[in-house]
């Protein structure tokens, strides 16, 4: 039998052995300080973009937090920051999917109280510089342009931020023909005039009109705008717009680069099909409003001589976009020219599939019926150009949708091992029965199965983005779903290398 003292040492081995491998295996687990499984980083462990990246060495610094407080999150928080240094280079494409070795942020921190101003950090790491294409700093003249909008004036007043991220300072004129309510009032001359004079201080050309006739329903008034546009025409308009309140344009560069490539003196009708094959079957193969029509000075003066002609002719039309649709095709032999980057957005759910698919958008829509602030989204683009959207992975794990979200891919589903080409299909869409289209096979294809979020997927959304000192801030957060779990917030401040103030753009608020 061996000695009571070989026994104790032998037992004592045992449970030292165990009580390692359990360590281990919780240290697996990734738990958080209370003990519970979290789909997002522990404090003091790698952070989104830290595994399998080249790690920079941090050091302690002190950082001014008191904007979270603005926030709706859950105290106590994790947090981490990082500064991107924006260096323009000619030449330089971008690209649908631009990978670096660097971590993206350094361990998350905690802070303890929402009344904490000041947030003492053990690991800030330097800049990170990233390389986009070189982009025009020159404000853009697009006073070739005249857009036309059919709305109330509340309407107008939720969409007059995100018309003046694109249109002000450009020199291209907008139109709007103030309708009333429903069943309410119609605005009176007072409340026109007050409206327009506002968005003129934010250095938008506008002009706010009333409906051309008394009892106009909207969809006349929406066709009527081809009218009023052509009426107001300079000698230098080429192009006309017809658009819905909340129609967005990421890019005014982008959109004269785009009309660049058609001549104004022949009749073009560009716009987009939905992206919902349900309602190309519904609707038809034409220009849908939502993501703007856009129509040459050429077609636009034909549908001005039939204007009376057509009214009388499409009393019965759905919708305004519709009946230019009618008007065209009855009175000339023009056919839509498709431009799939400009989009209707025509489907429903978590549309997170169609912001992180890494394909430039020259119009969004519908932006009212999620959580999708787009002038927020696209304040980092008066620092870094026609980035807006722009993804970049950092080391294996971790993918940066600039101004939309940062998607940590837990260990296991490496975003290494996904197709980046193919847009993970998160969203809702109408099918047709027995047809070979599932749904948006013709506009988001190529497509792969959606993952499921907090587990294949940590996804960190922006909730508010500001201009600060010349830089702009962006916060994401992945909010935690039980009480024990807490908020991660992870914040980035963009800055350019040559210091220059934004030359172009409306620096906006946070929200």
């Amino acid at each position: 039998m061996p000695p009571r003292k070989s026994i104790v040492a032998i037992a004592c081995f045992v449970l030292l052995s165990a009580l390692i491998l359990s360590v281990r295996q919780l240290g697996k687990a990734r738990p958080d300080l209370l003990g519970k499984l979290v789909p997002s980083t522990v404090i003091n462990e790698p952070h989104a973009g830290e595994k399998g990246g080249n790690e920079v060495t941090g050091h302690p610094c002190a950082k001014d937090v008191s904007w979270l407080t603005d926030l709706d999150i859950k105290y106590p928080v994790k947090y981490a920051e990082r500064e991107v240094v924006v260096r323009p280079e000619p030449g330089l494409k971008r690209e649908s999917l631009t990978k670096t070795d660097e971590t993206l942020f350094p361990r998350v921190e905690e802070l303890l109280e929402a009344d904490d101003s000041h947030l003492e950090l053990r690991d800030c790491k330097p800049p990170i510089t990233l390389h986009v294409p070189l982009y025009p700093t020159a404000p853009v003249d697009a006073s070739n342009m005249i857009f036309g909008i059919a709305t109330t004036l509340e309407r107008l007043e939720d969409s007059r931020h995100h018309i003046a991220r694109w249109l002000a300072h450009t020199g291209a004129k907008l139109f709007v023909i103030a309708i009333k309510p429903g069943e309410g009032d119609a605005p009176t001359s007072e409340q026109i005039e007050t409206k327009q004079s506002v968005m003129r201080d934010q250095g938008m050309d506008v002009t706010l009109v009333t409906p051309l006739s008394k009892d106009e329903t909207f969809t006349e008034s929406y066709f009527s705008l081809v009218k009023v546009m052509y009426t107001h025409r300079a000698n230098e308009t080429t192009w006309f717009v017809v658009m819905d309140d909340d129609t967005f344009f990421p890019s005014m560069q982008s959109l004269q680069a785009m009309l660049k490539r058609y001549d104004p003196a022949e009749q073009y009708w560009i716009g987009a099909i939905s992206e919902s094959w349900w309602s190309v079957g519904r609707y038809g193969m034409m220009a849908f409003g939502g993501a703007g029509i856009f129509l040459s000075r050429a077609l636009t003066a034909v549908l001005d001589k039939e204007y009376e002609t057509c009214t009388k002719e499409m009393h019965k039309a759905a919708g305004g976009d519709e009946r230019i649709m009618r008007c065209i095709n009855g009175h000339t032999t023009t056919k839509l020219t498709n431009e799939p980057a400009l989009h209707q957005m025509d489907i429903s759910g978590d549309l997170s599939g169609v912001y992180e698919s890494g394909r430039i958008p020259l119009s969004l829509h519908h932006w009212r019926g999620g959580d999708y602030p787009v002038d927020l989204m696209n304040l980092v683009s008066d620092i870094c150009g026609d980035c807006f959207l722009q993804r970049w992975q950092f080391g294996k794990d971790t993918v940066l949708t600039n101004g939309f979200s940062i998607a940590d891919y837990p260990e296991g589903e490496s975003a290494d091992g996904l197709d980046f080409c193919k847009a993970e299909m998160t969203w809702d869409s109408r099918t047709i029965e027995e047809s070979v289209n599932p749904g948006t096979a013709h506009s988001m294809s190529p497509s792969r199965p959606r993952l499921e979020l907090d587990k294949q997927k940590i996804q960190y959304r922006l909730v508010e983005s500001a201009t600060v000192e010349g830089s702009v801030r962006q916060t994401y957060i992945h909010r935690g779903k039980e009480d024990e779990e807490r908020d991660t917030v992870l914040v980035l401040y963009w800055k350019r290398e040559d210091q220059q103030a934004p030359a172009n753009k409306n620096s906006t608020h946070s929200i």
